[in-house]
């Protein structure tokens, strides 16, 4: 039986429950098992994994996701060093989280300790918040804090520490949670709308870039309203992927890719940049306004970071929404000139997956991977893309439909977020379709949690792109330095490795049989692990055909 004592353990179980957390992931240790035990008379599920990171990367993915932070929790030291990586991901990506780990207790914080780490300091660089729990009575206002930071517009990280002994201390029974949630709205300066107007008014090719910020502000609707009323063209940022359908003669594509890419182009010729929901970490503005000549027009609910390549002639700074919203009214009381939506740029880009989407080599071309896997999952079903080779192939080409459907990590572009991260995104979004798409180098960093898959009844796919190498690293010295050397590697059999977890394991040996194995799995309730050579000659083929490009286009 549980003991009735009120005690902070059980309180911050609360406070987690009057934030509306379903999940927590983590892994306990000697010094955090009190708060593990209280979660089991919650409404909260605690989801056990095999490695922190795994914990951390999926508390990320689920953030990203509903909107609403996600939870992870380690012990002291080493457990919470390890949750450290899913953390800087989630800020750098501006993901709301909340991190807690155990720390060692106030009798002992301030003098070299066993395990002791000043993880608060450790912390504070990746986070938005990193403090200490020091009193029981700071709770419900600590906790309250972390999720209304953690949550507020720019979303990132936060993470608070607890003292072995305050976990166990007792607190009087009438401490609860805080439940005042407030809401932060602000709405667009109608001098800033009025100029970003008459600018549009004067311009001779106005273009959108779309930063990851649209898809958190459920704006997608707005952008493409305003795209159709000036008939410009959008390109989006690899982690706004979506939030203007793809299939909508207005998409460019995505921009940030290495040197020059298609949509290159079309910034080439604006003059004019509307920048909505971007932000400098999803890639170098110097890409697309490498003369530092255009005129930008920076919509976000905050102010843009300094840049050279970013020079902002009028900022717009309140709800996404709201300043859309404002455009367009404004906009339909007035007059402007035709622009070009650069169709020929986006007629480009589909020729280049159409024309490999039959292609029988083998090894299977990155394009015809793409081509399948798009075929594969419905508009609303979720891929995430992990860091690499396989990172570039799929923000480029991977027909996006919906926002928060193709999940890149960009702002960190860290390796081995997709696995764990499909997990949980599975868990947020049980009636979709999830699928990890990964390197053979990134699959085998966090592989671990197909155990947590398989013992939490967790449906999972992965689909490994196997070249025995850190490709895009290979890509990168081929590139650059005309050779290779120190990025090859061996692997395991991927089908008996798989079934040695109790998943299932499947290895594709001819072009043709990937589409149906994708489709079985992802019609599997189990755990699915699919094996794929990729043949990525195609990585110095494409640089070279994009260096070979003018702007005749």
């Amino acid at each position: 039986m549980s003991d009735t004592k009120s005690t902070v353990a059980k309180l911050l179980v609360k406070c987690l429950e009057a934030e509306g957390v379903e999940y927590v992931f983590g892994i306990p240790g000697e010094e955090n098992i009190r708060l593990i035990d209280a979660m089991a008379d919650s409404s909260i599920r605690f989801i056990l994994v095999r490695h922190e990171q795994g914990a951390s990367f999926m508390a990320d993915m689920y953030g990203r996701l509903t909107g609403k932070a996600g939870v992870c929790t380690a012990t002291l030291g080493p457990g919470a060093i390890n949750l450290l990586l899913g953390v800087a991901d989630a800020q750098t990506d501006s993901t709301p989280m909340v991190a807690i780990s155990a720390q060692v207790g106030l009798n002992r914080i301030y003098k070299e300790s066993h395990q002791y780490i000043d993880l608060q300091g450790m912390f504070a660089p990746v986070t938005k918040w990193s403090d200490t729990i020091l009193t029981p009575a700071s709770v419900p206002e600590m906790m309250r804090k972390a999720f209304d930071l953690a949550q507020r517009e720019r979303p990132g990280a936060v993470y608070l520490a607890v003292p072995q002994d305050l976990e166990e201390s007792d607190v009087s029974a009438d401490l609860k949670p805080i439940t005042v949630h407030p809401v932060h709205t602000t709405a667009p300066d109608p001098d800033q709308v009025a100029a970003t107007i008459d600018l549009i008014k004067k311009a001779k090719q106005p273009i959108i870039l779309a930063g990851h910020g649209v898809a958190r502000s459920h704006a997608s609707k707005q952008l493409i309203e305003l795209s159709e009323l000036l008939n410009v063209p959008v390109a989006t940022t690899f982690m706004a992927k979506g939030v203007i359908p793809d299939r909508h003669p207005n998409a460019l594509g995505v921009a940030g890719f290495m040197r020059r890419d298609y949509e290159n182009f079309a910034f080439d010729a604006a003059d004019v940049i509307l920048s909505v929901g971007y932000e400098l970490q999803e890639f170098a503005p110097s890409k697309i306004n490498p003369n530092h000549d255009k005129k930008i027009v920076h919509i976000h609910h905050f102010a843009e970071d300094i840049d050279a390549a970013y020079p902002v002639a009028i900022a717009i700074e309140a709800d996404i929404d709201k300043s859309l919203d404002a455009l367009i009214d404004g906009l339909k009381k007035t007059t402007f000139p035709k622009f070009d939506n650069h169709a020929k740029i986006k007629q480009i880009k589909k020729e280049e997956l159409d024309g490999n989407a039959d292609d029988q080599s083998f090894p299977l071309k990155p394009q015809r991977i793409i081509s399948d896997i798009r075929k594969a999952m419905g508009d609303d079903d979720i891929v995430l893309a992990d860091t690499g080779a396989i990172k570039m192939w799929m923000a480029r080409l991977y027909p996006t439909q919906k926002p928060s459907t193709c999940l890149i990590s960009n702002g960190l572009s860290t390796m081995a977020f997709a696995l764990p991260g499909a997990l949980a995104a599975k868990l947020a979004c049980p009636d979709r379709k999830v699928l990890a798409v990964m390197g053979d180098g990134s699959f085998l960093m966090n592989s671990q949690e197909i155990e947590t898959a398989i013992r939490e009844n967790i449906p999972l796919v992965v689909l490994i792109w196997v070249d025995d190498a850190y490709g895009l690293i290979k890509w990168k010295m081929d590139l650059e330095i005309k050779h290779h050397r120190d990025v090859d590697f061996t692997n395991p059999d991927f089908v008996q490795y798989a079934e040695s977890f109790g998943a299932k394991g499947y290895e594709i040996k001819s072009a043709d049989m990937l589409l149906p194995v994708i489709e079985k799995a992802l019609a599997d309730d189990g755990v699915s692990i699919i094996a794929c050579p990729v043949d990525y000659a195609e990585n110095n083929k494409l640089t070279d055909k994009l260096g070979d490009l003018t702007i005749t286009i």
